[in-house]
C-alpha cells in the first residue's frame, strides 16, 4: 500500500557517537528508544499486511 509504508528502522549511532561519559541522556538510550517505537510500529504494520515478510 502506498499510503502506508513499512516503518524504517532508526539509524543506529556511530561507535564515536557515545562520548563514553556518563550523559543522562546518552545517543545509545536515544536509539533504544527509537529502536523500541519501530519496533512497534513493525508489529502493527505487520498486522494490517499479513502476507508481508518479517
Amino acid at each position: 500500500m502506498p499510503d502506508d509504508p513499512r516503518p524504517r528502522p532508526p539509524e543506529e549511532p556511530a561507535p564515536g557517537d557515545c562520548c563514553g561519559g556518563g550523559c543522562a541522556y546518552c545517543v545509545n538510550d536515544r536509539y533504544a528508544e527509537e529502536l523500541a517505537a519501530y519496533r512497534e510500529a513493525l508489529a502493527a504494520w505487520l498486522r494490517r499486511h499479513p502476507g508481508a515478510a518479517p
